[in-house]
């Protein structure tokens, strides 16, 4: 079987069988399409033609109508004719309007090569640009439907015109905090290293240039985690900090925890549950460097569950204090 010039197989582009169904065909596609798409391959123009012939092929197969037309005559690939003469458009194409439909006059030999002869039928551009008789538009696959990024995928589409893109980035506080570098991946594909300030909150923006869509920017909006211990108030950093009957009766040093790491603090004798202490600069920075403070909350707890001997020393301690806590409701 003689293979003759410029003839596109358009299963083979897509790597299915010519009895692939629609999935299939759709399957093949959306990955061939992920790893030749331009943005994974910049400046690789054989990945880029590659992606031009798959958008070609998908907009074949994928329409029943088209398809059907491409089976049909894609027969005459191997019959003579494509002698290399300039092709005669719309000789032997049904009625003088240009209609399409009417197929019993096809004459492979009125085409140059068999490219032309089939773009004819299903109205595909060819390599010259020439105009198709369907819009071709397609969304692109691996756009993220909040950026509502928008371009074709037929043939030769040219690149992107200039579009910002959002997306949305959740941080643990930790990480909010520090900020620094932190790889990212976005749901077109692409992987980014970006390097952030540090003391971002929820509904921050970091623009990222160039990062869009055809030279725009990308806008991440931030998003901090709720923390288990601390509660963000302007740039004031709110805890709890649960400390022992006894630990509340004398009083002293205990540990309190910061995103800085665990500080000591001084607690005064008798101190009661619910009360109060700042941590001077130990907040949030603010984009100046400026820290708020930190609000340390006392929480007095009891155990649970007590040994034999921590039982007859509190048996004993019940016996001989003078506190009466009750003495103002008798």
């Amino acid at each position: 079987m003689q293979n003759l010039q410029n003839f596109r197989d358009y299963y083979e582009i897509l790597g299915v069988p010519k009895e692939a169904s629609s999935e299939e065909i759709k399957k093949n596609y959306r990955r061939l399409a992920r790893q030749y798409h331009p943005d994974l391959n910049p400046g690789n123009k054989a990945a880029e033609d590659k992606f031009k012939d798959i958008g070609e092929a998908y907009e074949i197969l994928s329409d029943p109508t088209k398809r059907a037309q491409y089976d049909q005559f894609s027969r005459y690939w191997n019959q003579r004719g494509f002698s290399g003469k300039q092709a005669s458009k719309g000789k032997g194409w049904g009625n003088q309007k240009g209609d399409r439909t009417n197929t019993q006059d096809v004459n492979p030999s009125d085409f140059a090569n068999f490219e032309d002869f089939i773009n004819q039928v299903v109205g595909v551009k060819n390599k010259n640009g020439a105009s198709d008789s369907t819009n071709g538009a397609k969304g692109d696959p691996f756009r993220s439907p909040r950026s509502k990024v928008e371009y074709t995928v037929p043939k030769t589409p040219p690149r992107a015109s200039r579009r910002d893109i959002e997306a949305r980035l959740t941080l643990p506080l930790e990480k909010a905090y520090v900020g620094g570098n932190e790889r990212i991946r976005l749901e077109d594909g692409r992987s980014l290293e970006v390097t952030m300030p540090p003391g971002m909150v929820t509904g921050q923006t970091i623009r990222l240039r160039n990062q869009g869509i055809g030279g725009g920017d990308l806008y991440l909006k931030i998003t901090v985690e709720p923390h288990p211990l601390f509660k963000l108030d302007a740039l004031n950093i709110f805890c709890q900090v649960p400390v022992t009957p006894s630990e509340a009766v004398l009083g002293g040093q205990v540990e309190a925890p910061t995103l800085d790491g665990p500080v000591k603090m001084s607690i005064p004798q008798g101190v009661r549950s619910g009360q109060r202490f700042r941590l001077a600069n130990k907040g949030y920075p603010n984009e100046a460097g400026k820290r708020g403070d930190q609000l340390v909350e006392i929480q007095i707890v009891t155990p649970k569950t007590i040994s034999q001997e921590e039982k007859e020393l509190y048996e004993k301690l019940r016996q001989i204090e003078t506190f009466k806590p009750r003495a103002d409701l008798l």
